[in-house]
């Protein structure tokens, strides 16, 4: 059985993220998506708030499970027995920080493996933190954004 993890913030879950899983879902036989929870970063949503999103937004996939990691994703990988690590990347940008990344995990465990996958176009130029941004001004987050997600951003707006 070849499992792999999909982890990230995804603060906001974006168009692009459910893309990815569902990409990904389609060749591997189990996907863990990984929501991190950093206590030294500032979410917008709890890290229960967006592996809820998620779930919800995956539920048809019968191979991927969402779960929330507060440690270390190589330790965690390590303990879930999963060595393949997926990262999404958009551009060059994204691909030098996610290869740094993927060094120091393989510093950390020689036996993880990252594999990069491209966004499809349509999601080139979405980011969680520009998606904050456009949705604190109440702007369109069509096709950015699942329609849950919009609405969640558009209720934590509304309460600040």
């Amino acid at each position: 059985m070849l499992k792999a993890a999909f982890p990230g913030s995804f603060d906001p879950p974006t168009s692009g993220h459910i893309n990815i899983i569902h990409r990904v879902a389609s060749i591997f036989d189990e996907l863990l998506v990984v929501v991190a929870e950093n206590k030294q970063k500032k979410y917008l949503f709890s890290a229960e708030e967006r592996a809820s999103m998620i779930r919800e937004l995956i539920r048809e996939k019968k191979n991927v499970s969402v779960v929330v990691c507060d440690c270390l994703v190589v330790d965690f990988l390590k303990k879930m027995d999963i060595k393949l690590l997926i990262r999404g990347v958009r551009g060059l940008e994204d691909f030098s920080y996610e290869f740094e990344l993927s060094m120091m995990n393989r510093t950390l465990d020689p036996e993880i493996e990252t594999i990069f996958m491209t966004t499809d176009p349509e999601y080139f130029v979405i980011r969680s933190s520009s998606i904050k941004e456009l949705a604190s001004f109440n702007g369109d987050l069509h096709g950015m954004v699942p329609p849950i997600v919009a609405k969640a951003l558009k209720e934590k707006y509304s309460d600040s």
